[in-house]
């Protein structure tokens, strides 16, 4: 239970109270700070508490965001402040100050005003706000539009204010605040102007965005098992089941900013489960290939391994720049300016191909053509899209002099997931490694990689110079990361490692020529890009990458590709699928396990909610 504690004389006819009940708060009644101090004081720590004051005049919205919302410790809006536990040291001092300065009536202040301006401090929660703020503690204002919030001192201020509430519509403002600000072409035009309405049916019957991302999951691997069929109805209705499953993929985050329900949990559960429909589709599309004769496994895989690697360029660069300072660039400003010119906005939200217009393609054309002409136009697409993410990228980091912090270069080198004999090496080889050029790092992350790669396409299956060039990168890989990857263009280390190993095992399989070999490695691989985005989501919620023993416990990338290479060496065709099939299984409940107890743990620990606002590409 929260505890809403009203600060002042109560005003006939006021609907607050009521207005608090219905958002879930306890009311009780305060007349000046000193008793606000006393009431806060016997509410138990681990609840929210709340400061609002009686003559408050707003949208019952502007309380559900300034009050409810589970992201913040701190937040407030005009006459109201709130506080969770992890803040609840912050607001009891505030309020102590307030208290002990004398300023303990609700009256006085400022000339009301139905929108006020910052500083205006009318009320104990105004004033406590103040105080926070003083001492330097984060309070969250959110923005509230339209939306009425306000302390009216006099019967006309009142009268005013409440006029400027009846004159906009606050279910209105929730429903187009719960589409998010930013949104791709088809997602904004196609799903959120009925998605929406959805969200709140769903809200309205209880439901929580878990269980509409648990109902997407599902109907996105029914989707992919009619896929799985090979027949041109089960193509037909996987296309419709898959742009379903997308609908409920927008639904679910429109619910949870209408009914601010967030979670850690929630955020995970939202871009896991992403991943894991889109690439369960890709596999189902090969299944319903191979029923119809036609192998398009190393296409399905290809789409994986670029999916994937388009999102690590993505984290990448975004972990590089998160806290970077003298962060500007020409291209950063050219791309504003771009995108104050309406078309352009649309032209290059649709060019990156974003989920939403990717799932559209790919249900559009499972239904009308073959999965050999999906896979190709997806592959097409993506690669477009990610020269010009990239290419882009690029130019922002050689154009901007941004300096880059101990953070950033922790965070590449957790997405870097160098192994034991990487991080060896690199121990050994730091010190010649400081000698070498600024751009040594991603040079050598990208010829290692390439040259594994080339060497596996190249030579015949069973022979030893995959392993032997995969030796070499695990040498090339250590020297990139032996030093701290704070340079221009360090942030394309991790995504060139992850096309190493995941090219490696994608070219060996091929050329392994045998059944089962390239599921096998899709096994493989989606087991290990699963841990790498793990660690991504781990990172974003501030929660350090995946343990150290885990990593070490799989190998790290040059570990695993040491591994396949050698095993290629030793094995026939047949006894290299079964071990593929057997380091995938394995991969694959080592770091699920980790991931799942992980998670489950913050959940329940009561680690901060956060919300998950979508893939970036």
């Amino acid at each position: 239970m929260s505890t809403a504690i009203l600060t002042g004389q109560p005003v006939p006819g006021s609907s607050l109270e009521g207005d608090l009940r219905s958002l879930g708060f306890d009311v009780r009644t305060a007349s000046d700070a000193a008793e606000a101090e006393t009431l806060l004081a016997g509410v138990p720590m681990g609840e929210r508490v709340a400061l609002v004051d009686a003559r408050f005049v707003g949208h019952v919205h502007a309380l559900r965001l300034g009050l409810t919302d589970p992201r913040f410790p701190l937040a407030a809006v005009p006459g109201a402040v709130t506080a969770q536990p992890a803040g609840r040291q912050a607001l009891t001092r505030a309020v102590a100050r307030e208290n002990s300065a004398g300023g303990g009536t609700a009256g006085g202040g400022a000339p009301a005003r139905v929108k006020p301006t910052a500083g205006d401090v009318d009320s104990v929660a105004d004033r406590v706000v103040t105080a926070l703020d003083a001492d330097g503690a984060d309070v969250h204002r959110p923005e509230l539009g339209t939306l009425v919030a306000t302390v009216p001192v006099d019967p006309q201020a009142r009268n005013e204010a409440r006029q400027a509430v009846a004159a906009v519509d606050d279910e209105a403002v929730r429903l187009k605040s719960a589409v998010k600000a930013r949104d791709g072409f088809f997602t904004t035009f196609f799903i959120s102007p009925y998605s929406r309405y959805l969200a709140r049916w769903c809200a309205r019957r209880g439901l929580t965005p878990n269980h509409v991302t648990t109902a997407s999951l599902l109907t996105a691997l029914v989707a992919a098992g009619c896929a799985a069929t090979g027949t041109r109805g089960g193509f037909v209705a996987a296309g419709v089941l898959l742009i379903a499953s997308f609908v409920l993929d927008c639904t679910d985050g429109q619910l949870a900013r209408y009914s601010l329900q967030y979670s850690t949990l929630g955020a995970w559960l939202d871009a896991t489960f992403d991943r894991a429909k889109e690439y369960a589709y890709y596999a189902g599309l090969a299944l319903g290939a191979a029923r119809g004769g036609d192998d398009v496994w190393a296409l399905a895989l290809g789409a994986m391994v670029l999916q994937t690697c388009r999102h690590v360029v993505d984290f990448s660069f975004n972990e590089a720049n998160h806290d970077a300072t003298a962060n500007t660039s020409p291209t950063a400003a050219l791309s504003d300016r771009l995108d104050s010119v309406g078309w352009t906005v649309w032209v290059r939200r649709m060019i990156v191909l974003p989920i939403g217009e990717r799932w559209a393609m790919i249900a559009v054309l499972t239904a009308l053509t073959t999965p050999r002409i999906t896979f190709y136009a997806l592959l097409v697409g993506c690669a477009f899209a990610a020269t010009y993410t990239t290419a882009g990228r690029v130019l922002r980091s050689l154009t901007r002099r941004a300096r880059r912090t101990d953070r950033a270069a922790r965070a590449l080198a957790d997405l870097a997931d160098s192994g034991p004999l990487a991080e060896g090496l690199a121990a050994v080889l730091r010190t010649p490694a400081r000698r070498l050029p600024g751009a040594a790092a991603p040079a050598l992350a990208l010829l290692g990689g390439l040259a594994v790669v080339a060497t596996a396409a190249l030579t015949g299956f069973g022979g030893p110079w995959p392993a032997v060039a995969a030796l070499g990168y695990v040498l090339t890989s250590a020297l990139a990361v032996a030093r701290p990857l704070k340079g221009a263009l360090d942030w394309l280390v991790p995504p060139f490692l992850r096309a190493a190993e995941y090219g490696t095992v994608l070219v060996l399989a091929a050329r392994a020529e045998v059944n089962g070999a390239l599921p096998a490695a899709y096994g493989l691989v989606a087991a290990v890009a699963y841990h790498h985005y793990d660690t991504v989501y781990r990172i974003r919620g501030g929660a350090g990458a995946a343990p150290h023993w885990l990593v070490r416990a799989i190998g790290g990338h040059e570990g695993r590709t040491l591994a396949v290479a050698v095993l290629a060496a030793l094995l026939t065709a047949s006894q290299f699928t079964v071990a593929l099939t057997v380091l995938a299984v394995a991969v694959a409940l080592l770091v699920l396990a980790e991931s799942i107890r992980f998670w489950v743990a913050a959940h329940k620990g009561g680690a901060p909610a956060v919300h998950d606002e979508g893939e970036p590409a």
